[in-house]
């Protein structure tokens, strides 16, 4: 082969080399930096992941804060009604001796009739309720028991006679009754 053609040969082959090395090189490149995309893409995966699971248990905390604060308002709201409710109750009794006392005058009869309806009327607008007594069974959580009789007609811890009416709102006892058990 003539010298010229050799270099030409030699010179194409070094040049074919140097393109696949070069081509090679840029696929490398290429695949280090897809890689490292992957790489990235993985670790913002997670840091979303870890935001997201972050955020889900902010918001039940915050949930759970709300419910707590709700369920505290409605008892500090409870609390002071019944509180309230318990200054008024002396004065209900009052109304009730009142009625129950004979009276020649009936204009004032009337008037002692309607002050302690609408007392009553006030305490249903709260959701205050009379603890139901006489026939009923002693129940420690709503009575207390200051005289007891034996009277076989009557069941086994039954109520007799109220000396003073309880009142309730809802669960909550804002006076226990006071009444006489038999047996």
């Amino acid at each position: 082969m003539e010298p010229e053609k050799k270099t030409k040969k030699t010179t194409k082959v070094t040049q074919d080399k140097a393109e696949k090395a070069q081509k090679s090189e840029e696929i490398s490149d290429n695949e280090a930096f897809i890689a490292k995309l992957n790489e990235d893409l993985e670790t913002q995966k997670q840091r979303a992941e870890e935001y997201y699971d972050s955020l889900k248990r902010n918001m039940a905390e915050f949930d759970n804060f709300k419910k707590r604060i709700s369920k505290e308002k409605e008892g500090l709201y409870t609390s002071i009604v019944s509180e309230v409710i318990e200054t008024m109750l002396p004065i209900i009794d009052n109304f009730e001796k009142a009625m129950a006392a004979e009276s020649k005058d009936e204009g004032y009869k009337n008037g002692i009739e309607l002050i302690y309806k609408d007392l009553l009327n006030l305490l249903k607008k709260y959701n205050v309720e009379a603890i139901e007594d006489i026939g009923h069974t002693f129940d420690p959580m709503f009575h207390e028991a200051v005289m007891s009789v034996t009277d076989e007609t009557k069941g086994e811890k039954e109520i007799v006679e109220v000396f003073r009416r309880g009142y309730k709102i809802g669960d909550k006892i804002v006076r226990h009754s006071l009444v006489k058990v038999a047996n």
